[in-house]
């Protein structure tokens, strides 16, 4: 009799042990069919140049700080790979049929990093935070406030329907992190110093100059469905990722070939060729954004529109894009403000202002401005070398059109420092990766006080009305008049599309780009 007992309690505990286990598997789990029975590395070294000043994206633009920063933190909502909104954080979203209220029931047992759950109160602490930070915030929705619903649920109220209110929400230039709602109370209008968030990794360790150390954080809960854009399912492959600064291009290069790391971010342009042909390596290029020149529109030569309008034409950006990347398959001509996958907002308006190489008006409109032999300073740092090139290449096109220019170098720092001196610069370039509203480029709000001051009345309205059009049909026709506009005002020059390249080992898998690396899904297959 007790050996019938004792049977029959061990075939039970059996039948609830493998019941548990499907469940856990059921449930998301940390297990994925993409990964099962694949065996990773633990310890995933990637090298990049640029080391970020802070790890709070809802209070930066910089990439460098967005790089690291979406790996830790998490928002409500974000991207899928058609640059449409999609749930994360939240379970899912319901817009009212005034377009006015906006509804997020909130996932359950998330965990910060600092082992509590995410709570109603963390992610209304958190929203009222960034709308206190964000000028794309306070110019899309503003007004906007956030309610409690009850203890698993939020909801946004608008002060006007907005077509595009759910994108801000996705923001992409100033996070809108979730973190505990003591972080976020006391950091304020500061910078977060306590780095918990949600994702999949959570912060070791953070040697100045030196690395970022990541953990893989056990207690994170991927969703269900398959990754996309920002979201879907998100798994850290690797228990430790270092992200080490290495501002010197070629110790980067001889320490991917020597195997010291196992992806580098920004290969130069120059050693795409050599670690192709290196074996047991490989390379992955993606399309980035806009390289850019940009005017000092405050005061100067280019507060005159006509001086901007006298660059424009004369421009041979295609020699300009040649001298930065030296291959057109790192970069395109491209006029659209746009790319052309973001479909609701591509369009052709404006192209035959693009690279049009006529010096004949150049000369006319620089002649119409009063122009009279004013030094035009154009800053530019080494630390990019493909802007460095850029503003070389621009000097001599400038040069040969009888202006009167100069380059001034300085490292990274001292030339941020300086194109916040309207007095110190007329030109400098940079970048700007893809966004997909226009109010996510800057450089178009006159509110939002990025360096160059634009300052357009009709560029201000165009902007407003797509922020108060209800729907997007009626948000996209206003796409045209504004890229119009913005080829005659010029707050900046897009002189093309440019990409980027990392270069890595043969057996890391999962490596995927969009809006910058992403540090999920990747590892070291063994």
């Amino acid at each position: 009799m007790r050996d019938k007992t004792k049977a029959l309690l061990l075939s039970l505990f059996i039948m609830i042990t493998i019941t548990l286990i499907g469940c856990s598997n059921e449930a998301g789990g940390t297990e994925n069919d993409s990964t099962q029975g694949q065996e990773w590395g633990e310890v995933l070294n990637i090298s990049v140049g640029q080391q970020p000043g802070i790890l709070d994206p809802a209070l930066t633009t910089a990439t460098a700080t967005h790089d690291v920063a979406r790996a830790m933190y998490e928002t409500l909502v974000t991207l899928d790979d058609n640059y449409e909104v999609i749930p994360m954080l939240a379970e899912s979203f319901e817009m009212s049929e005034d377009g006015k209220t906006i509804t997020f029931p909130l996932r359950k047992a998330i965990k910060f990093h600092n082992g509590e759950e995410m709570t109603a109160d963390d992610v209304i602490a958190s929203m009222e935070r960034w709308m206190s930070i964000s000028a794309q915030a306070q110019s899309d929705i503003p007004g906007a406030e956030w309610e409690k619903v009850d203890e698993d649920t939020v909801a946004v109220h608008l002060q006007a329907p907005s077509a595009i209110s759910l994108y801000t929400i996705a923001e992409q230039n100033q996070l809108p992190i979730i973190v505990p709602k003591e972080i976020a109370e006391e950091a304020g209008a500061g910078a977060i110093e306590d780095y918990i968030g949600t994702g999949p990794l959570k912060l070791d360790e953070w040697r100045t100059d030196q690395y970022i150390k990541f953990v893989k954080f056990k207690d994170y809960q991927p969703r269900s469905e398959e990754p996309t854009g920002l979201g879907g399912r998100k798994e850290a492959l690797a228990d430790e990722i270092y992200w080490h600064f290495v501002p010197d291009e070629s110790t980067r290069v001889s320490g991917l070939i020597s195997g010291e790391y196992d992806i580098i971010l920004g290969l130069p342009y120059d050693n795409v060729g050599q670690i192709q042909d290196t074996d047991g390596l490989k390379t992955e290029i993606w399309p980035y954004g806009m390289e850019m020149l940009v005017f000092n529109k405050q005061e100067g030569t280019f507060a005159d529109q006509k001086m901007r309008q006298a660059i424009n034409a004369a421009l041979d950006v295609e020699s300009i894009l040649y001298a930065s990347f030296g291959d057109e398959q790192f970069f395109e001509l491209e006029h659209g403000v746009f790319t052309p996958e973001i479909k609701a907002w591509y369009t052709d308006a404006a192209k035959d202002k693009y690279n049009m190489q006529n010096e004949d008006l150049a000369q006319q409109l620089i002649e119409e401005s009063g122009y009279d032999g004013e030094e035009i300073v154009i800053l530019a740092t080494r630390e990019y070398p493909h802007f460095y090139s850029a503003a070389v290449a621009t000097l001599e096109q400038l040069e040969n059109l009888g202006l009167n220019v100069s380059l001034e170098l300085y490292d990274l720092a001292t030339m941020l420092d300086r194109r916040d001196d309207p007095e110190l610069w007329d030109i400098f370039f940079t970048g700007w990766n893809t966004q997909f509203i226009p109010q996510g480029y800057s450089f178009l709000d006159s509110k939002a006080g990025w360096a160059g001051w634009t300052n357009s009345e009709k560029i201000d309205q165009y902007l407003d009305d797509i922020s108060k059009a209800p729907t997007m049909e009626e948000a996209s026709a206003l796409a045209s008049d504004l890229q119009e506009e913005f080829w005659d005002y010029l707050p900046i020059i897009n002189v093309g599309l440019f990409h980027n390249v990392a270069g890595m080992k043969e057996n890391v898998t999962g490596f995927r780009n969009f809006i910058g690396p992403l540090l999920w899904n990747v590892g070291i297959e063994e």
